[in-house]
């Protein structure tokens, strides 16, 4: 069954399910965006790795290795990393490590040659930092031209919205890559068999605004995934 929302389902936002969509999502977008590159370009599934102590396990004090997967499209010839490509975890929106090792990362980037797009399907935690004020949304995608800095593309979008096709900036004066990351993850979902694990009679986590809630329920009580009231 695919997935019964046509825009992000807030269901896979859940911490329980979160860490494997995003391995599934960084590696569907990794195939989609190498299946129309030419054989100027490679895409590389790169990982940042930090350590951390869970929060459940403050008083033992035992780190843990944090690995986030993030993908960089390079140049066959010289290896020179073209453009980076992050999906943002929840760790990158909170306080500690986490946010401290992307932001870091983040602004290396943002220094050098290589454009930056920015994925941000997670409604819980604090948006990334940019220059100038920009509309309140669910959700957020950042295109980061190289040549059009400091100035970037924001695409801000709600639940309610289907997500706007992705953009890959290349080199200079060649076509930009379009991927359809609402398909990528009904794709995911499908293949994930996510159906079987949501429980669509309970709320999802995190929980959403009252007139959002109001719109999934119709929405999932339309599709017989709730019972009418």
């Amino acid at each position: 069954m695919s997935s019964p929302f046509p825009e992000m389902n807030p269901y896979l936002e859940n911490p329980e399910l979160w860490t494997e969509v995003h391995h599934r999502l960084i590696s569907a977008l990794a195939i989609a965006i190498e299946s129309n590159l030419s054989q100027d370009y490679r895409v590389a599934i790169e990982k940042r790795v930090y350590s951390s102590v869970p929060e459940d396990n403050i008083l033992l004090d035992v780190p843990q290795e944090i690995r986030e997967g993030y993908l960089e499209v390079r140049d066959i010839v010289t290896g020179a990393v073209i453009t980076t490509v992050e999906i943002l975890s929840p760790t990158n929106k909170r306080p500690g490590k986490g946010k401290n090792a992307y932001e870091s990362k983040r602004n290396a980037v943002l220094e050098t040659a290589t454009h930056l797009v920015e994925i941000d399907l997670l409604r819980e935690g604090e948006p990334m930092t940019m220059l100038s004020n920009f509309p309140s949304s669910d959700y957020r995608i950042l295109v980061s031209r190289a040549e059009q800095r400091p100035k970037a593309q924001l695409y801000a979008f709600n639940l309610e919205q289907v997500i706007p096709t992705l953009s890959i900036p290349l080199k200079p004066g060649e076509v930009e890559i379009l991927v359809d990351l609402q398909s990528l993850l009904q794709q995911i979902y499908n293949q994930a068999r996510y159906e079987l694990v949501i429980d669509y009679r309970q709320e999802p986590i995190p929980p959403l605004e009252k007139t959002d809630r109001i719109w999934m329920d119709t929405l999932l009580r339309d599709k017989g995934l709730r019972s009418p009231s």
